[in-house]
């Protein structure tokens, strides 16, 4: 249940308590791990108050994903692709390292690969969507950069985490730039 604010304070307490353990658990197993009775020991609720909220813990999860998107859509809204790829690459950097464990084990684990998946669909629809570039390409172009672009750059960002982001960020974006820059401008010459 996405808060609007207009929320009585239990409702919002409960709320938070939910995400927080599913976070908690997020990032201690594999989501198929995850069961809702565990969940809701975690957030100190009962299963009735859980499905009062969410039908399942997909639908949770969908919830953390379109959170999680609109954190990082909100960063490249005045941006625009592919002119400002190297800039959308740097917020997609800046902001995955500003977020937790969570978030991280979403974006590299091969169990979070559907929603990461829908991630990546809901960023492509609203930055690649307002070019003019981009519109102008056929269907399989189109699939072929967003699959070149957001497989290079996720690719970097799990290896920089695997390697225990020993690597300085900047480093990483730099680097990342230089490949993904140079095929986009490449195939759009």
């Amino acid at each position: 249940m996405i808060l609007t604010g207009y929320e009585d304070l239990r409702v919002i307490k409960t709320i938070h308590a939910i995400k927080a353990a599913f976070e908690e658990l997020i990032c201690e197993k594999d989501y198929s791990r995850i069961r809702v009775r565990e969940l809701c020991e975690r957030a100190k609720i009962n299963k009735k108050t859980f499905y009062h909220y969410y039908e399942t813990l997909d639908a949770l999860l969908a919830e953390m994903q379109e959170e999680l998107s609109a954190g990082y859509l909100e960063r490249i809204r005045n941006l625009t692709l592919p002119d400002d790829l190297d800039q959308v690459n740097r917020e997609f950097f800046l902001y995955s390292a500003s977020q937790g464990l969570a978030y991280e084990k979403i974006t590299c684990s091969r169990s979070y690969s559907a929603i990461r998946d829908q991630m990546i669909e809901e960023v492509t629809a609203k930055g690649w969507g307002r070019s003019p570039a981009y519109q102008a390409l056929s269907c399989y172009e189109k699939k072929l950069v967003v699959c070149f672009v957001s497989n290079s750059v996720l690719q970097a960002y799990i290896q920089w985490v695997e390697d225990g982001k020993s690597l300085p960020l900047e480093e990483v974006i730099d680097m990342t730039n230089r490949i993904v820059l140079g095929g986009v401008q490449g195939f759009f010459a």
